[in-house]
Order: structure tokens, then C-alpha cells, then sequence
């Protein structure tokens, strides 16, 4: 239940999601995919292969053995501080203890993927664009712009990585999760919408490869 409601959340805040219910789809998944951040429950059961992580603190034991430095939130219902501490020196990145308001989570979240982009501000700000992740915001020159939720990722990620040049797949990762279909020209529809609201030369392509924008701000 907690899993599907967290997972209905964080797509309608713009999050591409895939769900694992066990420990062996856990370790599996996470040896031959790479994932922004992970959301690791302590209490998985057991999957049905043996010989695997019996629970969620080997699968992040498993993880960083193999110098995956993923971040990963640790979700438990294990409050006793002797759990906290063997998550964390197990390498975890945060801790949260559940139940818990998901406007924590998302917050926790965000501070997170900061500092594993090592940025200590909260916005982000290019060319006269600002998005502001915690409010959901993005104004150009001060003024206000409208943005889907799907806009809104595309942009984030794209503004998190000035000057990288993003795939058209890295981008749809960013847009959906397993079992969504993937409409063929959605990133380029996203990034057309987005030229418009923000200016045509403020996102820019290399044909064949993908988009960007310049760290430099947009070409004048």
C-alpha cells in the first residue's frame, strides 16, 4: 500500500518511478540499471533466488560493495537508534523512519540529489531561468512561467547538468518509469513546448546525440 501510494505521488511530482517488491529484484535491478536515487525499504522479503540479500540492508550493503554511489533514503519501520546507525554506516544517505508525510520525503529527496550534484542551493538558475525544485517554480527574468509536469523534468534535468549533452533516452528515463508507454516523439515535443516558453535559442541541440544547455547561458 505504501508502495503504491509513494509511487502515485512521486510521478505526479514529475518523477519517472519503477517499483521492485523483494530483495533479489532489488540487488538485480540495481547491479545492471542506473537510477538518480533509490528508496530502499529495510524490510523487504526475501526473493525467491538464494544465495541473495536476505533483506534491505544487505541489498545497500550489496550496492556499495560494488562502489555504486548511488544515493539511496532509507524507508523503515526500524526506529531503535542501533538500526539507524548500521543503515547509515551501511551507507545510506538519509534515514527516514516511517509513517512519515510525504512533503518530508520530497524535501529529504531534494536535498539528496544536491548534494550528491554537489550544489548547496536549493534553485537552479541559467540564462534568466530559474526553477526552484521545493515549490515546483520556474520564472524567466523574474516572471512567472506555467510548466507541465513533464516540462518541468525535462528542464530540471537538463539545468542540473549545464553543457552535458542528454540523450534522447537519458531524457525519457527521466519522463517514464516501467511499464509506461513511451510516445515517440515526446521528448522533442517537451523540448519544443519549452523553447517557446523560454526562449528558442535558451535549449540547444547536437544533431544525432541529444540536447543541452549552455553553461554559458543562450547564444545571443
Amino acid at each position: 500500500m505504501i508502495g503504491e501510494s509513494l509511487q502515485r505521488t512521486l510521478r505526479l511530482e514529475g518523477y519517472a518511478v519503477d517499483w521492485v517488491r523483494d530483495t533479489a529484484a532489488a540487488d538485480g535491478t540495481l547491479a545492471s540499471e542506473r537510477f538518480d536515487l533509490v528508496l530502499l525499504d529495510l524490510g523487504l522479503p526475501r526473493g525467491a533466488a538464494s544465495g541473495g540479500p536476505t533483506d534491505g540492508l544487505e541489498v545497500l550493503r550489496a550496492l556499495r560493495a560494488r562502489h555504486d554511489a548511488t544515493p539511496v533514503i532509507v524507508l523503515t519501520a526500524r526506529d531503535a537508534r542501533g538500526d539507524r546507525v548500521a543503515g547509515l554506516d551501511a551507507g545510506a544517505d538519509d534515514y527516514l523512519v516511517k509513517p512519515f508525510e510525504f512533503d518530508e520525503l520530497n524535501a529529504r529527496i531534494r536535498a539528496v540529489l544536491r548534494r550528491h550534484a554537489g550544489r548547496a542551493e536549493p534553485q537552479l538558475s541559467q540564462g534568466g531561468v530559474t526553477l526552484d525544485p521545493a515549490q515546483r517554480r520556474v520564472t524567466l527574468n523574474g516572471a512567472p512561467v506555467l510548466l507541465s509536469a513533464r516540462e518541468f523534468a525535462v528542464l530540471e534535468a537538463l539545468m542540473a547538468r549545464p553543457g552535458a549533452v542528454l540523450s534522447r533516452p537519458q531524457l525519457e528515463d527521466r519522463l517514464y518509469g516501467w511499464g509506461e508507454e513511451i510516445e515517440s516523439n515526446a521528448v522533442s515535443v517537451y523540448i519544443h513546448q519549452l523553447r517557446k516558453k523560454l526562449g528558442a535559442d535558451f535549449i540547444r541541440n547536437v544533431r544525432g546525440v541529444g540536447y543541452f544547455i549552455d553553461a554559458d547561458g543562450p547564444a545571443r
